[in-house]
């Protein structure tokens, strides 16, 4: 049974392991840099190791110190967060070998996802549609394939996600030069320079579902719309998608369920469809193989807490959850706080925080590791939290996050929080008139 957990991140997330982890009884050791010995999340933690200096290379990407700084604190298992060594089959492999179970799917499975050309042929075996395109391996073969799929589309890193690797190409003239960038984004990013090539669909809707497995059977906790983004990158997310025929909403669910159980998932998912935002037709995307930044909307509508599902299902239990008892109850909005200047192409603004009021109250729910007189450093993302809201109907919803953003006062660092109280202003968002291209058309004035 797992008794003493590492945690392998750092920042909002860390803390939410820790919150539940406490919660279930269980000690908990912090892995972070030296950039965070004196963060709230290292003052949270039962224990702190310090991996490395601060550059996330040599602390929170450096698989040797992790698996050795775990070992030596005689962990059970090590939860990964998001991010840095979350998706990585390596880092699966060498907690294996250490004895140290790793609190996710296997590296089998991560492997199957993590690479998108493997993931879009496994989503094919099991009978799901996949955006019309395919590997582009040189100049020339992406040349057939941008003939074949047509323009506009979209250039992605095999390896990639966060936007990084991903170009719009609009007109033939411009795919040589994208193409080469895109692979060298990857290449930086991912130490992976293979791209593909995807069909853009102009009003797409980025939805996605969140999925349990336990390497036997499978289960779906509803929906969520992600899709006002910024450069592919999310912004507000909430829980159910809004406006989706309920047909609809059924095959997407069942679409996701029978993807986890071909692969015999074992552990909590994101399995990720662009939709037509006219057609409702979708098409699969990518599968996330951990817990997702936005899981808390999710959290929120069904009163099932995912870290605690995953430490389930690492221990080896089964599921504890059935679809039919499953309830989803109102409606749920998140916004990204992050440390940005909206208003200067969001350029990151660490520093000292003077002073960080966080709303609170009833149907709020604020997951941060900021607060007044903390420091946010220039080495990793600029994520200083992040507001939730859950009200009875998304009308109320919005209003609810309206007010919220009323309340919280940040001061000593720019950040997104205005931008995000224009969005709930925004007569679009108000009727849920949502695509991936809402952002261009938002009144940032």
């Amino acid at each position: 049974m797992i008794r003493r957990l590492f945690i392998a991140n750092r920042g909002e997330i860390a803390l939410r392991v820790i919150r539940t982890a406490r919660r279930l009884g269980l000690s908990t050791i912090l892995g972070v840099s030296e950039a965070d010995r004196d963060s709230l999340a290292a003052r949270t933690a039962d224990e702190v190791v310090v991996l490395g200096p601060a550059p996330s290379a040599q602390s929170y990407l450096a698989i040797d110190r992790v698996v050795a700084a775990a070992r030596a604190a005689q962990a059970d298992a090590v939860h990964p967060g998001y991010g840095f060594l979350s998706e990585n089959a390596a880092f699966g492999r060498a907690l294996a070998a250490a004895g140290i179970t790793f609190v996710g799917p296997t590296p089998e499975q991560l492997d199957a996802v993590g690479d998108k050309l493997k993931a879009r042929h496994v989503a094919i075996e099991a009978g799901i549609p996949v955006v019309p395109g395919g590997e582009a391996e040189d100049l020339t073969a992406a040349r057939a394939r941008a003939t074949q799929t047509g323009y506009p589309l979209l250039i992605k890193a095999v390896s990639g996600g966060g936007g990084r690797g991903m170009k719009r190409v609009d007109r033939a003239q411009d795919l040589d030069a994208q193409v080469a960038l895109a692979g060298a984004e990857a290449q930086a990013a991912f130490g992976d320079s293979r791209v593909y090539i995807e069909r853009y669909i102009a009003r797409g809707r980025h939805v996605e579902v969140q999925v349990l497995g336990d390497g036997r059977d499978a289960i779906h906790l509803g929906d969520r719309d992600c899709s006002i983004q910024r450069r592919f990158q999310k912004l507000v997310e909430e829980a159910p998608a809004p406006g989706i025929p309920p047909a609809q909403r059924a095959k997407l669910h069942d679409a996701a369920v029978r993807l986890t159980r071909h692969l015999k998932y074992r552990g909590a998912g994101t399995v990720e469809f662009l939709m037509d935002a006219e057609s409702f037709e979708f098409y699969f995307l990518e599968m996330n193989a951990r817990v997702q930044v936005e899981h808390p909307v999710t959290e929120a509508i069904t009163g099932v807490d995912i870290v605690e599902q995953q430490l389930n299902i690492a221990d080896g239990l089964p599921l504890g959850l059935t679809q039919d008892t499953l309830a989803f109850t109102g409606h749920a909005i998140e916004v990204r706080i992050n440390a940005e200047d909206p208003d200067a192409d969001f350029r990151p603004s660490p520093g000292l925080v003077t002073r960080a009021a966080w709303p609170a109250g009833a149907g709020i729910r604020v997951d941060t590791h900021i607060e007044s007189g903390g420091h946010i450093p220039p080495h990793y993302d600029s994520l200083m939290g992040k507001l939730i809201v859950h009200a009875a109907t998304r009308e109320a919803a919005v209003a609810a996050m309206a007010r919220a953003l009323g309340s919280l006062h940040i001061e000593g660092v720019k950040t997104t929080a205005g931008l995000h109280a224009r969005i709930m202003a925004d007569p679009r968002f108000a009727a849920g008139a949502v695509d991936t291209r809402f952002f261009e058309g938002l009144n940032r004035g």
